[in-house]
């Protein structure tokens, strides 16, 4: 499990680093029934149903697959085209939210560089880009902020606690990922290094 000095709600949770783009709105309380929603950004929805078109034909596609290879083989390259589409879709979106922040992530919250403080219990509206790309939006909480002397910032940690199963779901998928992608970089970087 890889550490850092501000623990907190990634306390017992994976945690990778990443740069992710992000941003946020400050909201007054949480409402009981209804946690308010990021302002609506069609290219951010469009993201989201991109990766849940995805997610639900994959096991479709594998059946094609085992029938025909050709006809699977031809709506591979459509759906790669269609992830290209969606590349360039989160390429604006960077652009919309900002360069892309360092970060450390865990299912259980996340820690991000800020020039503000937030005052700890503070609900936020957070829009947060992973790169696969697929957007998640969610109302989280301020756990933590702490001032970082090094970089002239303040190190704001949100709980993810009210996620709900899909967006823990999309976490754990990108944590998981990321973190094969790390063991794969320190393998191929041992084999050359020999």
């Amino acid at each position: 499990m890889q550490t850092n000095n501000h623990d907190g709600v990634h306390s017992g949770y994976f945690q990778i680093q990443d740069r992710l783009a992000l941003d946020y709105q400050l909201i007054d309380a949480l409402p009981a029934e209804h946690p308010p929603q990021p302002e609506p950004s069609p290219l951010f929805g469009l993201l989201g149903e991109l990766h849940l078109l995805d997610h639900e034909s994959q096991h479709l596609l594998r059946q094609i697959g085992e029938h025909d290879r050709g006809l699977a083989a031809y709506l591979k390259i459509l759906n790669k085209r269609v992830e290209l589409i969606g590349r360039a879709l989160s390429l604006q979106l960077v652009e919309d939210m900002g360069t892309p922040l360092a970060v450390t992530l865990s299912e259980a919250g996340l820690t991000f560089p800020s020039h503000r403080a937030l005052a700890v219990g503070q609900w936020i509206v957070l829009r947060l880009l992973l790169p696969d790309p697929i957007g998640l939006a969610a109302t989280v909480q301020i756990a933590d902020c702490v001032r970082d002397d090094a970089s002239d910032q303040y190190l704001i940690q949100v709980s993810f606690a009210q996620c709900n199963d899909a967006q823990r779901q999309l976490l754990a998928r990108h944590i998981v990922q990321k973190q094969a992608q790390e063991i794969r970089a320190a393998k191929h970087n041992e084999r050359t290094s020999t």
